[in-house]
């Protein structure tokens, strides 16, 4: 698959290596705020926690439409400016008061554009101390681009990124950037395109055009970044009554972006606003930026289409990251940190994966970096209510905010760690089980009692835990067991075994003699 299958499921200079969190360069990005001054919006971010998948330790967003107009004026929208002004004071204060470093301010299109820009970054500057670095078009795109190498490591394809004023693209390959454009296709300046719907239309077409002829490469995977399209993803979802609200990695085909334009062409987008949480702001500038996309999919025709919610935000994190950083699988990431912080035996997990391996001899590597995400992740939500923990883990990992996960991988990864606490499935998962085949839900059953059987025998020497032998041809699942830690091994361990074997298919045979620590993953 182009793009995002192959960069970050990658194994690396070994996943289980110190992790990157505990180095003082990745510390040091522990806690960055970036404010993002563009022509709809005006956003701060405060990114916290494991450096090479941050969490978004704060996150505000004010729509104040300083682009609005800007094609007929050449200025900024006078009641636009006054609120973003208001908005940075305040983004200053909150900087001040989480006694963070100094913020990281860019503005795009918009400021970059209107006469009065360099007025408004002097007066920003002035009263909130914040200087804002004005983004060319190209940077806005590279920008971008960094952005989706947060997510994708190693991606290839086409990063798009609109805001109201512009629309910029870049060239991903292999990781990094290539070439980069920006255009006038944002949703405020096509709405000053005189001759309606056909003057839109050929407008659209004859800049798609141009844009095609500079950026000629073939790009199977289309990363999309930006409100308006992060929105038409959201609708896309309500159309297709798609189980999974995350727009994170979520995938469209060309097939499905010419049926949502359609739909939103004919559907009462007052209606859709009010079921999908989507501002009016927001909503307005929906109608063109469907336009737009339909026209971007038939010129540039990608065989996918990716929703990324990262972009220039993430993107000047990632710009301040050493590279051996950068490199890094952010999912494994981020399941280190969640165990580092939350789990009751930090550094089991490393263990538990070890002991698990025979199952896994022959698993593609996708699979294996699944499994190594799970295993960290097995006992972070402990501290839940016993009768909810297994639902905590699923939710846990299909909604919260990881990075290198698409859609089955997020529901796989919950439904293995659900099993870890029980047998059973639950409405959650019910609810959004026909993103996997039934042969992948047996998979995560089996790797779910696998950690549920090895946790049991969590311990300090790894050399007690025994040994796991599996014979899938002869259908026999083997527990080599130390007869110095027998005792370890009682009814409700030895059930869980059963029950493990029973999801393989296999019959049970246990052995004792004295098992070598395991070797180093």
């Amino acid at each position: 698959m182009d793009g995002a299958s192959d960069g970050h499921r990658g194994n690396g200079g070994g996943i289980f290596d110190k992790p990157l969190f505990e180095d003082p360069s990745a510390r040091a990005l522990s806690r960055v705020g970036v404010v993002d001054v563009g022509s709809n919006s005006v956003r701060l971010v405060v990114f916290d926690g494991a450096a090479r998948s941050p969490a978004y330790f704060y996150n505000e967003k004010i729509l104040c439409g300083l682009g609005t107009g800007l094609t007929q004026t050449g200025r900024l929208h006078a009641e636009g400016r006054v609120r973003a002004l208001a908005a940075l004071r305040r983004f200053a204060a909150v900087a001040e008061a989480m006694d963070i470093a100094p913020l990281t301010g860019v503005a795009t299109a918009a400021v970059r554009e209107a006469e009065d820009g360099p007025d408004f970054c002097a007066e920003v500057e002035r009263e909130t101390g914040l200087k804002l670095w004005v983004a060319s078009g190209e940077e806005e795109a590279r920008l971008s681009a960094q952005g989706v190498l947060l997510g994708w490591p190693g991606a290839r394809g086409l990063v798009c990124d609109i805001g109201g004023g512009s629309m910029e693209l870049a060239e991903l390959s292999g990781g990094d950037t290539g070439r980069c454009l920006t255009s006038p296709l944002g949703p405020f300046r096509l709405e000053a395109v005189p001759g309606g719907k056909k003057g839109l239309k050929a407008y659209l077409k004859a800049t798609m055009a141009d844009l095609r002829a500079r950026m000629d490469g073939e790009y199977g995977t289309l990363y999309l970044v930006g409100g308006s399209w992060r929105a038409i993803a959201r609708l896309d979802m309500e159309r297709r009554n798609y189980p999974l609200k995350v727009l994170h990695e979520y995938a469209m085909t060309p097939k499905s972006v010419r049926d949502v334009v359609k739909w939103i062409e004919k559907t009462d987008l007052d209606a859709a606003r009010a079921r999908t949480g989507t501002s009016a702001e927001r909503m307005r500038l929906v109608p063109t930026a469907a336009q737009v996309l339909k026209v971007l999919v038939q010129t540039f025709k990608p065989k996918r289409i990716a929703i990324s919610s990262y972009g220039i935000r993430e993107g000047l994190l990632y710009g301040q990251m050493p590279e051996r950083l950068r490199a890094r699988d952010p999912l494994i990431e981020a399941a280190r940190f969640a165990e580092a912080t939350s789990a009751r035996m930090p550094g089991f997990g490393k263990t538990l994966y070890r002991f698990l391996q025979p199952l896994y001899r022959n698993a593609r590597p996708d699979r294996l970096r699944l499994v190594r995400a799970a295993c960290l992740l097995h006992d972070t939500t402990w501290r839940a209510h016993p009768d909810y923990r297994a639902e905590v883990c699923f939710d846990n990992a299909t909604r919260t905010n990881l990075g290198g996960l698409n859609h089955a991988e997020r529901v796989f990864l919950g439904l293995a760690l659900l099993h870890r606490y029980k047998n059973s499935r639950s409405e959650s998962f019910d609810a959004v089980a026909g993103l996997l085949s039934p042969r992948v839900v047996q998979e995560a059953e089996v790797l779910g009692k696998a950690m549920r059987f090895g946790a049991m025998i969590s311990v300090n020497r790894p050399e007690d835990m025994g040994q796991l032998r599996y014979y899938p041809k002869k259908k026999v699942l083997e527990l080599v067991v130390n007869p110095a830690s027998e005792d370890l091994f009682g009814e409700v361990v030895m059930a869980r075994f059963a029950s493990l074997a029973v999801a393989l298919g296999c019959e049970t045979k246990v052995s004792k003699r004295r098992v070598p620590p395991p070797r180093q993953a």
